[in-house]
């Protein structure tokens, strides 16, 4: 008799928190590894969602087939340095791994799971899991893979059980940078690949939460030099650099287990007067420094084809959503208006201090899912700073 959904003739197990135990085809790492498991809806763009930082402690049941058919390539990286590198804890896949079979594939995607100790299972009916996770919430589990099939079921089960959780947990800590440093790479053209900014005109510092590559990309192709400082840098550091801007990165985690010691800096960001955008969790934390609240999600936000309408357009986006938090809209202050908001379930998507040029969304408007609905976004930015 099986203990799972099906019968246990494989390399790999998912055990959930609840004890369920499920069987699949182990590929990547060996190994065992723990995390918070959600689903992404998104049917391109596997490399880059393995790479964002945003996944911290996460296993990413991938709704799309066909995962890896594209292989990898040193192009699609988000993840910009080394502590990063392994923020997904697993990954969870319909379909068995093929070859590769397109003109930029480098590596097949189970030599670079290995080679990035993330741990991976196919064969999963990812949409009973997918349709578990929206009934029953993103549930802690954890994902093992042994060549030999040999698991000790009891002890993954007390470790699943075990695993704490992510609210509460600040994981901005594990993957920003360790210090500071300059970013001049320009968005990739076709036939060209990625460019230089030498020639800025406006001066951006960054607080790294967990940042990816594109963000910063798309800050340098608009004119500005970038500085990237760590998540804990104090505002009298940043300030001190003389920005025309500052902006605050996507990232992992529990915005107010982050924001314990990040937002008291970030409300003197706000009170300097310059211009401040914020993306993700810089999004979620800004209104922390705003006096708003924040909460943990049922299922969270993770794919490429989430519609977000601009309140002050009516205009709807398609855009990329990678969280499991989101701002209480009804903790706003009056200072504060709401700007865009998810068509999905209503949540907060954007806000707005109604006074000051300092702004801030839930998505990810470099990801390019619609493909550019929302770019408008950095040239808005931009534009703030050239007053």
């Amino acid at each position: 008799m099986s203990d799972g959904w099906s019968e246990p003739l494989s390399t790999a197990v998912l055990v959930l928190a609840d004890g369920t135990v499920i069987y699949g085809t182990g590929l990547g790492a060996e190994g065992a590894a723990e995390g918070e498991v959600c689903f992404n809806t998104a049917m391109t763009g596997y490399q880059e969602i393995l790479t964002d930082p945003s996944y911290a402690a996460q296993i990413i049941t991938f709704t799309f087939s066909h995962i890896g058919n594209v292989g990898v390539n040193d192009e699609d990286m988000e993840t910009v340095n080394a502590a990063a590198a392994s923020a997904v804890r697993g990954a969870v896949l319909r379909a068995d791994v093929t070859e590769p079979s397109n003109y930029r594939a480098a590596r097949h995607l189970d030599e670079w799971l290995k080679a990035r100790g993330i741990i991976a299972i196919s064969g999963i009916d990812t949409r009973a899991l997918t349709a578990v996770i929206r009934e029953k919430g993103m549930p802690n589990a954890v994902i093992a893979h042994a060549p030999d099939g040999q698991f000790d079921l009891e002890k993954l089960r007390a470790r699943a059980a075990a695993f704490p959780g992510l609210e509460g947990m600040d994981l901005a800590k594990d993957v920003t940078c360790a210090q500071s440093y300059s970013w001049d790479e320009t968005p990739w053209v076709w036939d060209e690949g990625y460019g230089r900014q030498d020639n800025p005109s406006r001066h951006v510092v960054a607080m790294d939460f967990g940042a990816k590559r594109n963000i910063l990309r798309c800050l340098a192709g608009l004119g500005c030099k970038v500085t990237v400082v760590p998540a804990d840098t104090k505002a009298e550091d940043i300030l001190a650099r003389n920005p025309d801007g500052i902006f605050l990165s996507n990232g992992p985690g529990d915005p107010a287990a982050t924001g314990a010691y990040a937002v008291p800096e970030i409300r003197k960001l706000v009170d300097s007067g310059k211009p401040v955008f914020g993306i993700c969790l810089g999004h979620q934390m800004l209104a922390l420094s705003l006096g708003a609240k924040t909460a943990k999600m049922h299922q969270g936000h993770h794919g490429a084809n989430h519609p977000v309408r601009d309140e002050d357009t009516g205009k709807v986006e398609i855009t990329s959503m990678n969280h499991g938090f989101t701002v209480d809209r009804d903790s706003l202050p009056e200072t504060v208006e709401e700007t865009h908001v998810s068509l999905f379930d209503g949540s907060n998507c954007g806000i707005r201090v109604k006074d000051k040029p300092i702004f801030s969304v839930q998505y990810h408007p470099e990801a390019s899912p619609g493909p550019q609905d929302s770019h408008y976004l950095f040239r808005r930015f931009v534009n703030l700073m050239h007053g």
